[in-house]
């Protein structure tokens, strides 16, 4: 009867002392409460622990990936559109984070869901499609302020997809392509004002000197002469018509 008395203690003991035993990793740290009152944040390494007056939480001080559900967001200019995002965040102070918050993870989800829906409703469509790093940051700086108190730091968001209905996506395809029409008819109209200076210039030049135009003339037969044609306008200077015409009259 007493070995077994003294079997029992011993058994008691080990058990006592495995469990106030803890190991935490690199990334962990333990949040110690006394007596329900907060203690000290311990680790990482080996942990020992008085069961049942003190207690420990782990925290993981890893970064964290967390997606963002898709929110259904109404732009400045009135479209409907479908976001979601994905947001990098890690634990810097694992007592507020035990503390300030009943669950630091799923009310950084739900911090990052409104306030993507708040920061992106404050902008147009457009906005939302060019200016995509902006609002990545614009997001991430409000998160960021949100948190600090549960001592957390939000490192990065990244809007994924703006996806768009199918009606809309028609209607930008429509503007894209009246726009591309614009800058090209804008693009020719600017070729032909170019051309018409170059040829008022050139035409001012040939006309300062009559040698000038007589080359270019004597070259635009050259051109005609090499054409595969059995009609051949041959055109006729006037300085030629005047000059014949003073002869006869001097005749």
């Amino acid at each position: 009867m007493t070995s077994y008395v003294v079997y029992s203690v011993i058994v008691l003991v080990v058990m006592f002392f495995a469990s106030a035993i803890r190991i935490l990793r690199e990334y962990e740290r333990g949040v110690v409460f006394l007596l329900g009152r907060f203690w000290r944040v311990k680790g990482p390494g080996f942990i020992l622990i008085i069961p049942v007056i003190q207690q420990m939480v782990r925290v993981d001080l890893r970064t964290i990936v967390m997606d963002v559900p898709s929110q259904d967001v109404i732009s400045r200019d009135n479209v409907s559109v479908k976001v979601n995002a994905v947001v990098y965040f890690r634990v810097i102070e694992p007592d507020k984070a035990i503390i300030q918050v009943e669950n630091f993870y799923d009310a950084t989800s739900q911090l990052a869901q409104t306030t993507l829906r708040s920061v992106l409703g404050q902008h147009e469509l457009d906005e939302m499609l060019a200016e995509r790093e902006r609002l990545n940051a614009d997001v991430q700086e409000i998160l960021d302020q949100q948190t600090d108190a549960w001592g957390i730091k939000v490192a990065n968001v990244e809007i994924k997809h703006v996806d768009l209905d199918e009606s809309m996506v028609r209607a930008i395809a429509k503007q894209a392509e009246a726009e591309r029409v614009r800058r090209a008819k804008v693009i020719h109209a600017e070729g032909e004002m170019q051309a018409s200076e170059k040829l008022l210039e050139a035409a001012r030049t040939l006309s300062q000197q009559s040698q000038a135009l007589q080359l270019r003339y004597l070259q635009t037969l050259t051109e005609i002469a090499n054409e595969k044609s059995n009609t051949i306008v041959f055109p006729l200077p006037m300085d030629l018509i005047d000059s014949l015409t003073k002869k006869d009259n001097g005749a």
